[in-house]
């Protein structure tokens, strides 16, 4: 009599369970539902980080940076209105604003530090930037025309050991010719704000000026560094600067925030490919433990399995009780893997900063790692790429021991019995 389907499925999950205490999973069982938990809920968690990361850095990048520029080939462009009135008229761009922009040096009595400095108008920049968002102290708004006020970042204010206030002195590499020779353009600013991106290298260099203070102290006269677009979406910056220069003629330096920080997301695409791969070592780790429990269940039912035999099951029906039980072990593993990985990556800031507080050492220097804090965000493709790839481990894993609980004798398994 042929054996039916659903017994093969009763028959494979009566042998998950141990025989002395039916309706608990044995010992062995467990361990390996737990190794195989535990690998898919690590591999998780990290590709989560790296989302959360990711989506972390593109959100503060976009609060400091334009989404994308248009500069002229040298450090002037006369005729931005043009350029400007060209780039409102496209689709998708919500403000172009002109800007200055130039490197130099802050001073605070001696103390000294580069910077990036960069003009912005307050009254353009409002509800097109989120640089508002970011303040710490003081207001963007204070920034006004022939106020020779600048707003700072935290790291580089607390570098020139300066306040909301306070004086510096900004250096800027444009000279002036005096009887002496050519000494370097310098004017005094007062703090009139301090803002904190959560990216050390902007906080550490980033400098804002009115950009009429900036047109006086670089002596620019009525033309700018360039103009600055900022899109409904971020992701096509690209395309609509390089659209924006091909309408006007060419002959511009078009930019956007993937080329100006496309070495860290190619830097973060690497790790995360990696470390999926590497990680994905301790889900095969994991399903070794099912071929051992396997190997081990089938020593131990050569008896039942020559009896099924004697009654008519073929080693196909065999073949597929074994498969039903790694099938069962390695969905139970999975399953409880992404239940812990997902809770975990949600909770992941907090037990961090939980941790933090309890040991008194802060596990993330924004010096290293652009940020303090560790966000994280699981995303439906990578639940279902480690699902995937996690069980697809566990049944080549059930191969070897089905394999040979169908090879079974049944003439030689009942010898001694």
């Amino acid at each position: 009599m042929p054996i039916s389907g659903t017994y093969e499925w009763l028959v494979g999950t009566r042998y998950l369970r141990s025989g002395h205490r039916r309706g608990f999973l044995s010992f062995i069982t467990g361990i390996s539902i737990a190794g195989l938990a535990l690998g898919v809920a690590v591999l998780l968690v990290v590709m989560s980080v790296m989302n959360g990361f990711e989506k972390e850095l593109r959100a503060r990048i976009l609060n400091v940076s334009p989404h994308a520029t248009l500069s002229g080939l040298t450090e002037k462009l006369p005729e931005w209105r043009t350029a400007q009135q060209r780039a409102l008229a496209m689709p998708g761009v919500i403000a172009a604003v002109p800007y200055i922009e130039s490197q130099g040096m802050l001073a605070a009595g001696q103390r000294l530090a580069g910077t990036d400095l960069h003009s912005i108008d307050p009254v353009r920049e409002k509800g097109t930037s989120g640089l508002e968002s970011v303040m710490i102290a003081g207001r963007l708004a204070d920034l006004a025309a022939g106020s020779w006020r600048i707003v700072l970042g935290d790291v580089l204010a607390a570098k020139l050991g300066v306040k909301v206030g306070d004086a510096v002195v900004a250096i800027v590499p444009e000279g002036t010719v005096t009887p002496t020779g050519i000494e370097p353009r310098r004017r005094r600013f007062t703090v009139a704000g301090v803002l904190r991106s959560g990216m050390y290298d902007v906080d550490s260099t980033l400098a804002l000026v009115h950009v009429a203070d900036a047109a006086r102290l670089l002596r620019f006269g009525d033309a700018m560094s360039g103009v600055r677009l900022q899109l409904a979406d971020p992701l096509a910056a690209p395309h609509v600067v390089y659209e924006l220069a091909v309408r006007l003629g060419g002959g511009f330096n078009v930019s956007d925030w993937t080329r100006r920080h496309a070495n860290f997301f190619r830097s973060i695409q690497m790790t995360k490919s990696m470390l999926f791969v590497i990680l994905s070592m301790i889900v095969a780790i994991a399903a070794f433990n099912i071929v051992a429990t396997l190997v081990m269940v089938v020593k131990e039912k050569e008896g039942d399995i020559a009896i099924l035999r004697t009654l008519g099951a073929g080693p196909g029906n065999i073949l597929r009780m074994f498969g039903v039980q790694g099938a069962c072990i390695g969905l139970a593993g999975v399953a409880a893997g992404i239940g812990a990985g997902t809770l975990l990556s949600i909770n992941l800031e907090a037990l961090v900063h939980g941790l933090e507080h309890l040991t008194g050492f802060h596990f993330l220097d924004a010096k290293v790692y652009f940020m303090s804090d560790l966000p994280a965000e699981v995303q439906l493709h990578d639940i279902l790429k480690v699902a995937l790839v996690a069980l697809l481990l566990c049944l080549l894993a059930t191969v070897y021991p089905a394999w040979r609980a169908a090879r079974v004798l049944p003439a030689e398994a009942l010898r001694h019995d």
